[in-house]
Order: C-alpha cells, then sequence, then structure tokens
C-alpha cells in the first residue's frame, strides 16, 4: 500500500468515528505517523481529503455494483442483486457504513452536493432506470431512496432488532435482507383479513 493509500484508508477510519469536523490534518498526520506539510503534498485541504477518502471507500464496493447494472438480466433481477450488494457492503464494510451514517446526521449541505455529484450520482440514476423499467407509475427518484433507506436502515437497527420480539438469527444474514426487501418493495405489506 502506497503512502496516499494508506493516507486514505486511515482517513475513511478516522471520518467514520469522529466526523468531518472532529477530524484535523493533523490528527490524521499523527495517525499515519507522518507530517502534516507530507499530509499537504497529497491532499491540498481537508475537504479534498475527504472526498478523496469518500470515493476510495465507495470505490472499494463499486465493482460489485457496477457488474449488477451491466449484467444482461432484467430488472427485478437487477434490483434483487443491487439490494443485495448494498446489504453486503453495509454489513461488512463498517467504515463505510460509518462514514454515510456520520456524513447523513451532519447533513452539511456543501458535503452532501459533493457527495451526490462525485460519488452517488451514477448508482443512483442506475437505480432510478432499473426502478423505472419495473414500474411507470412509480415516483422513481422518490423509490430509489427508498430502496437504498430501507436497506440501510436494516442493517443499522441490528442492534436493536436483536432484543425485539420476533428476531430471529436469519434476519443478520445477507441473503434474507436482500429477499425480504425485495419483496416488500415488489409486493407491499398485505394482510388477508384474516390474521
Amino acid at each position: 500500500m502506497d503512502s496516499k493509500e494508506y493516507i486514505l484508508q486511515t482517513a475513511v477510519t478516522l471520518f467514520s468515528r469522529q466526523g468531518f469536523e472532529g477530524v484535523s490534518m493533523r490528527d490524521l498526520a499523527k495517525s499515519v505517523d507522518m507530517s502534516t506539510a507530507a499530509v499537504y503534498h497529497h491532499f491540498s485541504n481537508k475537504q479534498a481529503l475527504y472526498l478523496e477518502a469518500m470515493n476510495f471507500a465507495f470505490a472499494k464496493q463499486a465493482r460489485a455494483f457496477d457488474a449488477v447494472w451491466q449484467a444482461d438480466l432484467s430488472a427485478h433481477e437487477k434490483l434483487r442483486r443491487f439490494v443485495s450488494c448494498l446489504a453486503q457492503v453495509l454489513t461488512t464494510d463498517v467504515d463505510f457504513r460509518r462514514f454515510m451514517q456520520r456524513e447523513l446526521l451532519d447533513a452539511d449541505d456543501e458535503r452532501m452536493q459533493l457527495l451526490a455529484k462525485e460519488v452517488f450520482q451514477e448508482q443512483f440514476s442506475h437505480l432510478m432506470t432499473v426502478i423505472e423499467q419495473l414500474s411507470e407509475t412509480q415516483q422513481v427518484h422518490f423509490s430509489a431512496l427508498c430502496v437504498i433507506a430501507l436497506v440501510c436502515d436494516i442493517i443499522q437497527m441490528q442492534a436493536l432488532s436483536r432484543h425485539l420480539p420476533g428476531w430471529q438469527a436469519e434476519h443478520e444474514q445477507v441473503d434474507f435482507i436482500a429477499e425480504q426487501v425485495l419483496d416488500l418493495l415488489m409486493n407491499g405489506i398485505k394482510g388477508d383479513g384474516n390474521k
């Protein structure tokens, strides 16, 4: 791993734990055992570092998402694979998940614009296309947000879910999450009136 990659990996971890405001370039330099000047040699400012760190964190996962969109599959199967892939990413890459949670909580408009444009826009556009193919009557943007939010919130709620009635260990398995989310998205919550 070269020094820039090492800085980025460390930055992802620090940002995920302390947020954008909680990390200084000096803190990062200390964490990677470099001078602050050496860090500034790679990144002109903290904003540039932040954006590259987010791109770095997401790039590790982007190939899996790209494989979903590029595959010769039905829209339904692409949606299923995307949900599964997203659940896998959020389950296994804790730093990335925390990084995103912190940024959404901070909701800094400038950083949100950067994230939307530089990191997530392409994946979100693909998801909207798939949703549009599945249903012409849906609010495509809102539906795409719901897909992502549902998966993110299920993963985020796991620590609490374990202590609620009806919990089963399979509820934390990626395949189970993906199938349940997809079923809910495609069929909604239906009641037959007999329960």
